[in-house]
C-alpha cells in the first residue's frame, strides 16, 4: 500500500476503535483510522490513490481512472421539493473498479454535454467514500486526464470480496458459500416488457413511468435465510436467480412447495450487495449471482 497507510498505523489505537464503534463498525479499521487522521489534521490531500486502496470512510480522495460504464442521468425531488439530478458511472484502473456518484450540476453537465463519456480517462479530487462508493459534491473536482491506460490491464469485471457472513457490512459487494436455512413464499410483481422497470397498477391497467400504458410481465422475488456457520442473514433473490437455486414451478403451488423443501440445507455460492433493510433495521443480502460449488476448485484452493 502507499505511504499514507504508514501514517494510519501510527495513530492511537483506542481513538480508531472508538471511532469505528461510534459508526456501528460499518466501516473498516483503516477507514476509521483515516477519519481520525483527518480530525487530527494529518493531510492526505496530495495522495493519488489506486482504486484498490480506497477504504470506506475516506475523505478528500484523489484518484485517476477510465470510465467503463455510464448510467443515465436521473432526476428526483429533494426534501424541499426542488428538482435535482444524480448520475452514476463505474471508474476502473489496473487494480480494481468502483461506482462513482455525482451530485453537483457542474459535474453532471460534463456528462450531459458529452465531455465525459464511456471510455474517458478522468481525474477526481476531493471525493468521499460512502460505503464502497465514491461520491463527489460541490467541493470536489472532476476533469479530463491526460493519463494513458492500457485497456488490456483495466479491471472491468465486477469486484466482490469473499467474506464470511459474520464479516458482512452494509454496502459490501461480497461472495460467500452458505447453506439455505429457511425459505419464504415467493412474491410476484409486474414489470414493463420494454425497460423491465416495476409497473404501477391504475385501475384495471398497468402503467410504466417511461412507456405509459403497458401489458405487463410477471416477475418474482423471494426471501431466504443463509447460514455459513459464522452467522445468518436474510437474502433476497430476484426472478432470474430463482431457477438457479432450483425454483422452476412458480405457478404450480404443489410443485413449488416441494421445490422449496428441497432447498433446505442446500449449499451454494451467493454473490451480491449488502444493504440495510429499513423495515427490520438490519443488514440484508441482495443476491445478484448464484452458482453451484465447484468441488475441484475448492480442493485446489484448500491445497
Amino acid at each position: 500500500m502507499k505511504k499514507f497507510l504508514k501514517k494510519l498505523r501510527g495513530l492511537p489505537d483506542e481513538k480508531v476503535k472508538a471511532k469505528r464503534a461510534k459508526l456501528s463498525e460499518l466501516i473498516s479499521y483503516e477507514g476509521a483510522a483515516q477519519i481520525v487522521a483527518s480530525e487530527l489534521g494529518i493531510n492526505f490531500e496530495n495522495e493519488k490513490l489506486k482504486i484498490n486502496e480506497l477504504l470506506p470512510g475516506m475523505r478528500k480522495v484523489n484518484v485517476v481512472g477510465k470510465v467503463i460504464n455510464l448510467f443515465p442521468v436521473r432526476t428526483f425531488k429533494s426534501k424541499k421539493g426542488e428538482e435535482s439530478k444524480v448520475v452514476n458511472f463505474v471508474l476502473a484502473d489496473d487494480t480494481s473498479n468502483i461506482k462513482i456518484v455525482l451530485w453537483d450540476t457542474n459535474h453532471i453537465s460534463l456528462i450531459e454535454g458529452g465531455q465525459v463519456k464511456k471510455g474517458s480517462a478522468i481525474e477526481l479530487k476531493n471525493a468521499s467514500m460512502r460505503g464502497n462508493e465514491l461520491h463527489l459534491g460541490s467541493f470536489s473536482e472532476l476533469k479530463i486526464s491526460s493519463e494513458l491506460f492500457d485497456d488490456s490491464k483495466i479491471v472491468t469485471e465486477k469486484m466482490v470480496s469473499e467474506k464470511k457472513i459474520s464479516e458482512f457490512a452494509v454496502s459490501d459487494s461480497v461472495k460467500t458459500r452458505a447453506f439455505i436455512l429457511q425459505t419464504f413464499e415467493p412474491k410476484s410483481f409486474s414489470v414493463c416488457p420494454e425497460c423491465s422497470k416495476k409497473a404501477a397498477a391504475e385501475g384495471e391497467n398497468f402503467v410504466c413511468a417511461s412507456h405509459g400504458k403497458i401489458l405487463p410481465e410477471k416477475r418474482y422475488l423471494m426471501t431466504i435465510v443463509l447460514d455459513d456457520g459464522t452467522g445468518t442473514i436474510r437474502a433476497v433473490l430476484f426472478h432470474e436467480n430463482l431457477a438457479k437455486i432450483g425454483l422452476t414451478e412458480l405457478e404450480n403451488i404443489e410443485r413449488l412447495i416441494s421445490q422449496r423443501e428441497d432447498l433446505l440445507g442446500k449449499e451454494m455460492v451467493f454473490s451480491g450487495q449488502v444493504r440495510n433493510n429499513k423495515f427490520f433495521n438490519e443488514p440484508e443480502f441482495v443476491v445478484d449471482g448464484v452458482s453451484e460449488i465447484n468441488l475441484e476448485a475448492l480442493i485446489e484452493g484448500l491445497k
